[in-house]
């Protein structure tokens, strides 16, 4: 590229590098993708969907502060950010904090209880904090092994890394320790390297070098050995809820030879697998999503519940996943068969959450194709289930747009004032923006123009401290009738 093209900049829109970069992502190639999404970034750089679209790739190749750093971004203008918090949680996660992690995503899962990859990752943060209490390898490395807590700008080499080579040969015909065993197997192939780098170590021209960057040669080998130490140790406590890529293929090997015999930990399995399915949806990737959860279903109906004690909630929550992936495939019909078989089995196991959760997704159906009295229906049956400020403020908007559409204008503006409260109790200020323009347009509806007027300009406040543009537009327009309607 040339200097009066670099100058130039961007070639393309905002939009275009979004869907270029979330293309990318979703084909696996995550340079490429961060690449395209850092383009976008130069255009609008406090995009909140694209710094976390960047994150995910940053999560992806590893880079946990890098990933860590663009999902704090996101949430500089907005804490409650729920996409923000979540890929907070995971960065935080990938760096092996479980216990911050944890805390995001119960930040997390409290503001959005509907989603299910907090919950999962509640789940996977408890386990990894869980296994690693008490782990040697976790203590060997806080203690001797993490050679993360040196700076390289301070040029001091740690003690026991000077005297490493001499400590090597002594150990090197000796069996190899316990933590050294735990290593070979979780790095595998990674392993050879990291003996290679702590060779180098030892010699000592070689380590007084610098690269053409100005980096000191031994700070560039010490952070790769402190990288692989630490992936040593987040492996170990990883694996309870994901196996690395390696074991996945051999699983799959055996599950292959062995159609009808479950994983020696089935529980786990079907932890990993629904990871998987959220990660797909949630990248739009709707018949990746939808095909896993088929083939996860198709195994988990052959186990019987000696193998799997809670295969009732877990055959509702496939039902749920492959509902919406048919959703966002537009297959109404078949998307709405998924969801009553979830509010079946629900009612079955007398599972609470995973009924609110059909009632939910039942009502979005119906609401999609235009059944809004039994979308008004279903959302009512899930009004005493609906737990937390957020929920409550989506659920009462709903019930009352569908009013709005049947024109039973009083009913609309009841449940708004019913969604602007619970807005108004947790401070949501996109929740309030939604809730007085419901509020506004019953309102208009019903003749009450000044209390209509009251209303849009409490919503267009709201728009504009959020920044939302299109919204003020619009909002403004309505105000313009409203007050037009006011004056005599």
């Amino acid at each position: 590229m040339s200097d009066k093209e670099e100058e130039q900049g961007p070639k393309s829109t905002f939009t275009t590098y979004m869907a270029e970069g979330d293309q990318l992502f979703q084909k696996g190639e995550y340079v490429k993708a961060i690449e395209s999404f850092s383009m976008a970034l130069s255009l609008q750089p406090d995009d909140k969907n694209c710094l976390v679209a960047r994150s995910r790739c940053f999560v992806k190749l590893g880079d946990a502060e890098s990933a860590l750093k663009d999902a704090e971004t996101s949430l500089k203008d907005n804490k409650n950010y729920f996409k923000g918090l979540y890929q907070k949680a995971e960065a935080l996660y990938t760096m092996g904090d479980f216990e911050f992690a944890l805390v995001y995503y119960h930040r997390g899962h409290k503001l959005r209880p509907e989603l299910q990859e907090f919950r999962l990752g509640i789940q996977k943060a408890q386990e990894a904090i869980d296994n690693s209490v008490g782990s040697p390898s976790s203590v060997k490395l806080e203690n001797k092994g993490d050679l993360s807590v040196f700076h390289k700008s301070n040029g001091v080499q740690p003690k026991h890394l000077k005297h490493s080579h001499k400590k090597e040969s002594k150990k090197h015909g000796q069996k190899m320790g316990k933590y050294e065993k735990t290593a070979k197997q979780l790095l595998g192939e990674l392993y050879s390297d990291r003996e290679y780098l702590e060779k180098l170590l030892q010699d000592e021209d070689l380590i007084k070098g610098k690269i053409r960057t100005g980096e000191r040669v031994q700070d560039l080998i010490v952070g790769c050995i402190s990288y692989l130490d630490t992936r040593t140790a987040f492996w170990q406590q990883q694996k309870p809820i994901y196996a690395r890529q390696r074991d996945r293929k051999l699983m799959q090997q055996q599950w292959n030879r062995v159609k009808h015999k479950p994983p020696s930990d089935p529980t786990r399995y079907v932890l990993t697998s629904l990871e998987d399915i959220d990660t797909a949806l949630s990248a739009g990737n709707a018949e990746g999503g939808l095909k896993k959860a088929r083939e996860l279903m198709k195994a988990v109906k052959e186990w019987s519940e000696k193998v799997l004690p809670n295969k009732t909630e877990v055959l509702g929550n496939l039902h749920s996943c492959i509902g919406n992936a048919l959703m966002d495939l537009g297959n109404m019909d078949k998307a709405l068969h998924h969801h009553e078989k979830d509010l079946e089995l629900a009612k079955k196991g007398d599972l609470t959450d995973s009924k609110s959760r059909a009632l939910d997704n039942i009502g979005r159906v119906y609401a999609r194709i235009g059944k809004f009295q039994q979308a008004i229906e279903v959302w009512e049956e899930k009004v005493p289930l609906a737990c937390g400020g957020l929920e409550k403020a989506w659920l009462f908007h709903e019930i009352g747009r569908c009013y709005l559409e049947l024109k039973r204008y009083g009913e609309a503006r009841d449940y708004g004032s019913r969604s602007l409260t619970a807005a108004d109790d947790i401070s949501d200020e996109k929740w309030q923006l939604n809730a007085s323009v419901l509020m506004a347009q019953a309102e208009l509806k019903l003749g009450n123009y000044k209390a209509s007027v009251l209303h849009f300009e409490r919503a267009l406040d709201r728009a504009k401290l959020l920044q939302d543009d299109s919204a003020s537009e619009a909002i403004q327009k309505a105000l313009r009738e409203a007050r037009h309607r006011v004056t005599p």
